[in-house]
């Protein structure tokens, strides 16, 4: 199983290009920010120094993009292998079928979670030399934990949507489709709280904008309350709304109700990935 999952990651990372394309949706939307996003938001919060706020914001946003998108692509060996007959021989060997789909969810977690603390350092730093806004290190440990649960959450939503998929070229338009919509539902090229009533809720449907809000509430505890003092709670409360910070749902939730809602995901996913492995696992020895 370990030797399965080295060749997964060796092969993975030396495709640099695959490596680069796997982060392009979140260097899209860092870009944006940059160039568009970053000057009409501070111009709509009357504050002193937005960029506090308005940078870690985006860099939580992203780094979901980026759980997304890399999960995704670190299970494209699985259809690869699918489709050139690879996944077909190792089913005729000893291993499960559920105990190698186990090695490719392993090795598309790893890929997740060192990808996102790749673009976490790089987004850091760049704002750390743009906008002198330094993340403190104490925050380093719950990032990383973070990443890997991000990574996690996302395997699995990605995994389950892969089952059935057999040809690279269907992968591909759907990696397209679920990189595009990550940047919209976790709130990264719009704020939430920006969008229609009805757009909100499908949102809210999806678990895109609670995992930014976890990145979010980490990143933005102290800056918040450095700019909201005294008897600013509403103002305060309202910020959070509007960019997502706490996803209002009969009023804002707390940091332990936004995991609870990623946990209750992640366990239905895997449900439903252990109901259905019969039926993908005969789409795999299909082409033997």
């Amino acid at each position: 199983m370990l030797a399965f999952i080295k060749r997964n990651l060796l092969l993975f990372f030396r495709n640099r290009a695959g490596v680069f394309f796997s982060v392009l949706g979140a260097l899209i939307a860092f870009v944006l920010y940059l160039v568009f996003l970053k000057k009409n938001m501070t111009g709509l919060w009357p504050i002193s120094h937005p960029e506090k706020l308005l940078d870690p914001w985006l860099i939580g946003g992203t780094l979901t993009i980026t759980a997304v998108t890399t999960t995704q692509d670190g299970l494209a060996r699985m259809i690869v292998d699918r489709e050139n007959g690879n996944l077909s021989d190792y089913l005729l060997t000893e291993a499960s079928y559920l105990r190698i789909q186990f090695g490719y969810l392993a090795s598309a977690v790893i890929i997740g979670t060192i990808m996102q603390l790749l673009m976490f350092g790089a987004m850091s730093g760049a704002f750390a030399l743009l906008d002198h806004v330094v993340i403190p290190w104490q925050l380093t440990g719950k990032i990383i934990a973070l990443a890997l649960f991000s990574s996690v959450v996302w395997t699995s939503f990605n995994l389950l949507i892969l089952s059935f998929v057999s040809r690279v070229t269907t992968m591909s338009g759907i990696a397209t489709i679920v990189g595009t919509a990550a940047g919209f539902f976790a709130g990264v090229y719009m704020p939430i709280g920006a969008v229609p009533s009805g757009a909100q809720a499908l949102m809210k449907m999806t678990p895109f904008p609670y995992n930014a809000a976890a990145y979010r509430q980490i990143l933005l505890q102290q800056p918040l309350a450095t700019t909201f003092t005294g008897k600013q709670e509403a103002a305060r409360a309202s910020f959070e709304k509007m960019l997502g910070v706490r996803i209002d749902v009969n009023g804002l939730l707390s940091s332990s109700h936004t995991y609870l809602i990623l946990i209750g995901f992640t366990l239905g996913v895997s449900i439903l990935i252990f109901l259905l492995a019969r039926f993908s696992r005969k789409a795999a020895l299909a082409r033997v």
